[in-house]
């Protein structure tokens, strides 16, 4: 009888323990969600980990010799969140700004579950080397899902939806969305590569907060998506903006979908191009922008005040110019391997989030929506 209680005790501990929620997860159940936008020299990292503990990136950084920077970037921000794991990884495409140091951050955090939109259209024998013996054997002992337009992504306490992937976009609008769209009468069309449109773009909800990610989706496919009718509808955060290059950021999509605050990862010499500066800062609604880097496409005549601006000059200058350098000129950005800065999303599921850039501490707090 004593051995069939001591059994029957253990088995209820063991139990329990299997039920109870992990360290990282009862830490941050009261907290906010949180999304890192990282430093990765004008590609993409985002991370997004909820208050259950679950995370999701989106994207991991370059190729080549910035593999490892980035990566290590990544697992900074990890370690800053307090997790131990990436829960979701989502390439939104085969570009090496985007994919570099998958295989550098899985070498260094477990990764659950790896997800894209299919095959590389854009052939590059790099990439297409990666796809066919790297990538299998990354996840080969995790889990690997090629998601649809439509689709859900499971991260406890938020809703993840795939507005976009493979070249396809959702056509059933979001909740509350569905509005006639009034930009769509002037969209123009504009020339893009072939994989930047298969890129998977998602919308995420947390209680009545809202932002999309859309990776590096093309001005047509924002026609698609939001023409003739907004299929989004309005939104608090836009991430990404796929560098501030004006192949994307039309006003069909960011007009219409009027963002209270978009955060652009670009790098010095990428990105902040002047005709999507003046998209934003014409945005209805719009109250920030927030910039990764202080951008020389911009210069002083289009770019934000300074404590907006994540990552600066590794060396100062002695004058900032008023006038835009073209791109098409510009002598190659300047390597920049030393500290990288973030900026934060603390988000609360009232619809209230907080804006902060690591290196100037500078918060700034949005009530909600008007």
């Amino acid at each position: 009888m004593r051995k069939t209680f001591v059994l029957l005790v253990l088995f209820l501990v063991a139990a329990a323990e299997s039920a109870a929620p992990s360290a990282a997860t009862q830490a941050r159940s009261s907290k906010t969600l949180d999304i890192y936008v990282i430093d990765v020299e004008g590609g993409n990292a985002t991370l997004l980990v909820a208050p259950s503990g679950e995370s999701l990136l989106i994207d991991t950084g370059n190729t080549g010799a910035g593999a490892a920077r980035d990566a290590g970037r990544i697992m900074d921000a990890a370690k800053d969140a307090g997790i131990g794991q990436i829960d979701r990884l989502i390439t939104t495409h085969w570009h090496g700004d985007h994919y570099g140091g998958m295989a550098e951050l899985a070498a260094r955090i477990p990764i659950r579950e790896f997800i894209d939109h299919g095959p590389n259209v854009q052939p590059a024998a790099a990439t297409d080397q990666f796809l066919q013996t790297t990538y299998p054997q990354l996840y080969a002992k995790s889990k690997h899902t090629v998601v649809k337009a439509g689709d859900k992504i499971a991260i406890a306490g938020l809703d993840v939806r795939v507005l976009t992937s493979a070249g396809d976009t959702i056509k059933t609008p979001l909740a509350g969305a569905g509005a006639r769209n009034p930009y769509c009468a002037n969209f123009k069309t504009a020339d893009n590569n072939a994989e930047d449109p298969q890129s998977v773009g998602i919308h995420l909800t947390f209680g009545q907060f809202r932002a999309i990610h859309l990776g590096d989706l093309t001005k047509n496919k924002e026609f698609e998506l939001m023409c003739p009718n907004n299929r989004i509808g309005a939104v608090d955060v836009l991430l990404g903006l796929h560098h501030g290059q004006p192949s994307s950021n039309s006003e069909v999509l960011v007009h219409a979908i009027h963002p209270r605050v978009a955060i652009m990862n670009n790098g010095i010499r990428k990105g902040g191009d002047p005709e999507v500066m003046k998209t934003l800062h014409s945005s209805p609604g719009l109250e920030d922008l927030w910039q990764l880097h202080f951008s020389q496409l911009s210069g002083q005549e289009y770019t934000v005040p300074g404590m907006f601006i994540a990552n600066v000059f590794d060396e100062p200058q002695q004058t900032m110019p008023v006038a835009a350098i073209l791109a098409a000129g510009a002598p190659p950005a300047p390597t920049h391997n030393g500290v990288a800065y973030w900026i934060k999303v603390s988000a609360s599921p009232d619809g209230t989030f907080s804006v902060t850039n690591s290196r100037n501490q500078f918060t700034k707090a949005y009530g909600k929506r008007p």
